[in-house]
This record gives C-alpha cells, sequence and structure tokens, in this order.
C-alpha cells in the first residue's frame, strides 16, 4: 500500500516553513516529532502535572494511568509477554549500562560495528573487572563462522552477546535471529541494539527469542531524553540494582533497604513523565505507518544511491537494500566531508550528518577519518530524495 507522505508531513510543524522549506535528512540522529506527540505531552503539563505511583489524589492517578498506558503501548509494539519486562530508561545508551554494570558474565561479544553506546560500557568492564571482550568481523557481513568457534571456545564461561542489529553507521542488517539462536546453544545471553531497527520496522521478541533489547525514543518520533530496555523477566530478575533511590524499594530501615519488583526496581527517583507519555503517543502514531517504512526507506535510498554512485563512495554495501535508511560516503573528489554537510545545509537548507557517527573504532581502525551520512524516514519524499542528489552534485562541484 505504501505510505502516504503527504498526509504524514502535515504531522511535523517543521515541515511546514514555506519560506525555505527544509529537507531533513538525519533521523539515524533524532527524528522529528509529529503534533500528537508534542500535544500529548503540553497535555501531561496543562492537565495533570503530578507525580505518577505516588500521589492519591486525582492528578497524580490521571498521571499514573498514562504513563503505565505507556508502558502497555511498548510492550504491545514489540510484543513482549508482560509490561513488567518493559524497563524505562534515559535512551539506548543507559540500558546498556544498566546491563554492563548488573548483569554477571565473564565474556562479552560484539560486532567490528558497534556504536560507543555498545562499546565503551564493555571496555570500561574489561578494565575494572577484567572481564573478556571479543570482537566479531563484519567486514563481509556478520561472520558467524567467527562467532561459533568463540562461543565454543567460551563456552565453560558465561557468555554476553551484544549486538547492533541496523548499524547507524551504514545502515546494514546482522542477522539477529540466527545469532540468537546460535548463541542460546552455548546457553549464552544475547542483547540486541534496537536503536537504528525498531523505529523502521516490526520488532518481534517473542520470535526473535531475544534476552535483552535496548532502544531510543528520539529516534522513533518520541521525547529525548527516553528510552526502553526491554528484558525476559527471568533475567531481568537476575540484574542487580544500578541505579537506587525512590521507587526502587518498598521499604526502608537504616541498616537495609528492601527493593521493590521489576521494573520499577530499576527506575529511580522521579520519572520524565511527560516525555514517556510522550513516547506512548509517538508509538501510537508509529504503528500505523510501521510496515511500509522499511520498504519506503529502501526507495528513498536507492534514489539517492543511483543518483550520486559515481560521485561517491559508498560505506557499506552498493546496494540500497541493504542498508536501510541509511547512505554514509565520502565524495570521490576528496571533498572533506563536513564541508559536504555544512553547504547543504547554508545552500540547499538540506540537513544531513557528518563525522564518525558514534562509532570510532570502525573509522579508526580503517583509518578512515568520517563520512557524510543521510538517513530517511517516514516524512522524506521522493521529490527530497532527488533534491539531495541535485544539490550534493552541485555542492560536490564547489571544490
Amino acid at each position: 500500500m505504501g505510505l502516504n507522505t503527504t498526509k504524514i508531513r502535515q504531522d511535523f510543524p517543521l515541515l511546514h516553513n514555506q519560506k525555505k522549506p527544509s529537507v531533513y535528512l538525519d533521523s539515524a540522529c533524532m527524528s522529528l516529532k509529529p503534533m500528537p506527540v508534542i500535544e500529548k505531552m503540553n497535555e501531561y503539563y496543562k492537565e495533570y502535572p503530578a507525580c505518577a505511583g505516588r500521589s492519591h489524589h486525582r492528578l497524580g492517578k490521571r498521571a499514573s494511568e498514562e504513563y503505565d498506558c505507556a508502558r502497555v503501548m511498548v510492550k504491545k509494539f514489540i510484543n513482549a509477554r508482560a509490561e513488567q519486562e518493559i524497563i524505562f530508561t534515559r535512551n539506548a545508551t543507559e540500558g546498556f549500562n544498566l546491563v554492563a554494570h548488573s548483569l554477571d558474565y565473564d565474556v562479552v561479544i560484539t560486532s567490528d560495528k558497534e556504536h560507543n553506546s555498545n562499546l565503551v560500557p564493555w571496555i570500561v568492564e574489561k578494565q575494572e573487572k577484567g572481564i573478556v571482550h571479543e570482537v566479531i568481523s563484519t567486514e563481509q557481513g556478520f561472520d558467524l563462522a567467527q562467532f561459533t568457534a568463540l562461543l565454543q571456545k567460551h563456552k565453560n564461561k558465561k557468555i554476553l552477546v551484544s549486538i547492533v542489529h541496523t548499524s547507524n553507521m551504514d545502515g546494514t542488517t546482522n542477522p539477529v535471529k540466527e545469532i540468537i539462536k546460535l548463541a542460546h546453544e552455548y546457553d549464552a545471553t544475547v542483547m540486541i541494539d534496537g536503536a537504528q531497527s525498531v523505529p523502521h520496522k516490526p520488532i518481534d521478541v517473542k520470535k526473535l527469542d531475544a534476552d535483552l533489547l535496548a532502544f531510543s525514543g528520539h529516534k522513533m518520533l518520541g521525547p529525548t531524553g527516553t528510552g526502553v530496555l526491554y528484558g525476559k523477566s527471568e533475567i531481568l530478575e537476575k540484574l542487580k540494582t544500578y541505579n537506587v533511590g525512590g521507587d526502587t524499594v518498598d521499604d526502608t530501615f537504616y541498616d537495609k533497604a528492601v527493593f521493590t519488583k521489576i521494573p520499577a526496581r530499576f527506575e529511580a527517583g522521579l520519572q520524565d513523565y511527560a516525555g514517556f507519555i510522550g513516547l506512548g503517543a509517538a508509538i501510537e502514531y508509529l504503528s500505523k505507518y510501521i510496515d511500509d517504512i522499511e520498504d519506503h526507506d529502501r526507495e528513498l535510498n536507492r534514489i539517492m544511491t543511483d543518483g550520486l554512485k559515481n560521485d561517491i563512495d559508498i560505506l557499506g554495501p552498493p546496494d540500497a537494500t541493504s542498508r536501510s535508511s541509511i547512505l554514509s560516503f565520502n565524495p570521490k573528489n576528496r571533498m572533506d566531508y563536513h564541508e559536504v554537510a555544512m553547504l547543504l545545509d547554508s545552500y540547499a537548507n538540506i540537513a544531513i550528518r557528518s563525522g564518525r557517527h558514534c562509532v570510532h573504532s570502525w573509522f579508526n581502525a580503517r583509518r578512515i577519518g568520517g563520512s557524510a551520512r543521510a538517513s530517511v524516514y517516514l516524512y522524506n519524499t521522493v521529490e527530497e530524495a532527488k533534491l539531495f542528489v541535485e544539490k550534493t552534485k552541485e555542492v560536490l562541484k564547489m571544490k
């Protein structure tokens, strides 16, 4: 059926500036927010700006209901078994740190293309606790043979596999279902970085049999400072408390604390109620379109890739269908990637990303300084993809 981008764009205030329309191609970093999300957050501040889960007056009860509703919506969106398996975090990064500090493991296996959020916590744990960190090559796609060999090598240890689903650097997607199945044969626990996959295609944690999944609200039409850590109940129950204080306990004495049940045990202090209520609205909005977004992304990426393939070196596979919503590139004429981004912004009001995209390790290992990156989403159009091609060609001639 496809997406009605004309209708969708009406919901995004930034796209209504007719004096100089913005072409926003940086959704892999931060998605735009539709009016239903903005209005839902404003509703909280205007109508029931109170504590959820603590206050028993009318305003507090309404805040609690809306906050709990958001958790139910997340649960349904990824098909978790129960709301208790949904922990609210500030972002995917906090989810990784929670697991890194709280789970009992000896070995962690990651890929060579992980975001710093799924790399730095393991570096710190290796330095402080002496865990073993193994890195899988993705040069020719995720190396399942190397992965199997590492699982076999550490089969008598407690293994955590923490793998990106879709790379924010080049848009390639790892075969996480096969990775999970293979890891479970060695009793390994698997955590998935869903920051770039959950916003763009249906994710079913039951079908994947994922043990843990982290993602961020700000990449899926939701507010900044919101994220989710999903975990199977039996795994979350085993996690040590990481950030403690108000709302994480049922009772305290001067010499001990009685910790509460999951997920509240991991949600210390007063939460961003407006933000998570807004995340619920984002998920409600996104649910209407999620089945069609991936095909839409690929079509726009194909247009951009075909239009520029003779002018740029593409990071990742040349085939756009293998790179989801992301086109990461460097100009063949060696124009600096930052210069490309700044000229597109000033010259054509086109917003893209430039740099190392929080995947410094991958760039450093290959002695590549960085890249320009265009990323599309459900509100981008065929016309915008063609305009990006046209203006990028013009910018490259400015060298």
